[in-house]
């Protein structure tokens, strides 16, 4: 039988850190390192090539710092036909010490594939308490992330905004990609979180880190030299934070943005921090045009949405609120 787990270590590097003059490793690339611990997990387990499917519950606990030893290990939860749900968790220690403490926790969905369909996976069994308990946590989610899927599906983003947005554009390269040729689900979210973060930093006039990560829906692959496009949007904020809404869109350049599609859609909290990380006031972004109201009031059907289900706790000795608070 397969393992059900995957652990990896490795200290944070100054190339982790985004912006001049900070020490801390920006949320894109934990995401990143996560996506990568979750696909070892994965493949592992379904013998298979396995593509990321669905980032959720996304939560960042404390910045970490470069130079930090980081762990990140990621386990089976449950298994449907073709899907791998895998609870994620990473630690970070100063070296000196070795004590470790979590940083940030998520459950991501990956989905075996065969000849470019999904293909079936080895059933996962807990076989003590624990894992049990981890299953009912995952299967708690499963309402939970239709019902924001569904919500997030609905919405529609043109022109008739006023909204503060960012937008990035470039081709993915060859290092981007993994061995089955599409890009990284991690390093699509090291995209949407530099593209947010630039976004927030813009409106509130000074430093801004993730805080939250809700619905991360993968809807396409994207492949070595598609032109990519990286929209990222305010849609309100609160004393010291701010909900972003971004897209990703994705295809051939040839075919210029008319040909590009959407690949990927996700829910972001950012806070506005000082250089102690304390949280700072941002200016109070007031909607104006009728689809600013209406994606004004989407982000809060997604607030209330996670109020309403109150998903089971990941880990055992969490006693944080998956309920956002500003």
């Amino acid at each position: 039988m397969p393992s059900s787990s995957v652990t990896l270590r490795f200290l944070a590097a100054p190339s982790d850190v985004l912006m001049a003059g900070s020490n801390s490793v920006h949320g894109g690339r934990v995401l990143q390192w996560i996506d990568k611990a979750a696909y070892a997990c994965a493949t592992g387990w379904a013998q298979q090539y396995c593509v990321t499917a669905y980032f959720g519950h996304i939560n960042f606990t404390r910045p970490i710092p470069s130079g930090h030893m980081v762990e990140i290990t990621s386990k089976i939860a449950y298994t449907g036909r073709s899907s791998m749900h895998i609870v994620n968790e990473v630690r970070s220690a100063d070296p000196r010490t070795g004590e470790y403490t979590r940083a940030a926790d998520c459950l991501v969905i990956f989905v075996a594939m065969q000849d470019g369909k999904p293909t079936t996976v080895p059933s996962f069994e807990p076989d003590n308490e624990e894992e049990v308990r981890v299953r009912e946590a995952a299967l708690s989610r499963v309402d939970l992330r239709k019902s924001i899927e569904a919500e997030m599906r609905a919405q529609m983003y043109t022109a008739d905004s006023s909204a503060p947005e960012t937008t990035t554009r470039f081709l993915a390269k060859p290092s981007d990609v993994n061995w089955g040729g599409n890009v990284h689900g991690g390093t699509a979210m090291e995209w949407i979180d530099e593209a947010a973060t630039a976004c927030t930093m813009n409106w509130a006039g000074r430093d801004t880190i993730a805080v939250y990560v809700g619905g991360v829906r993968f809807y396409r692959p994207i492949h070595i030299g598609d032109l990519v496009e990286v929209r990222a949007r305010l849609l309100s904020t609160g004393k010291s934070s701010m909900n972003v809404s971004v897209h990703v869109y994705a295809g051939p350049p040839r075919e210029g943005r008319g040909g590009l599609q959407k690949a990927l859609h996700s829910s972001m909290t950012y806070v506005a921090v000082d250089k102690e990380f304390n949280a700072q006031p941002v200016p109070f972004f007031n909607p104006v045009t009728d689809e600013d109201k209406r994606l004004a009031a989407h982000e809060l059907s997604l607030r209330a949405l996670r109020q309403k289900y109150e998903p089971l706790p990941l880990f055992a000795d969490d006693e944080r609120s998956d309920k956002r608070k500003d």
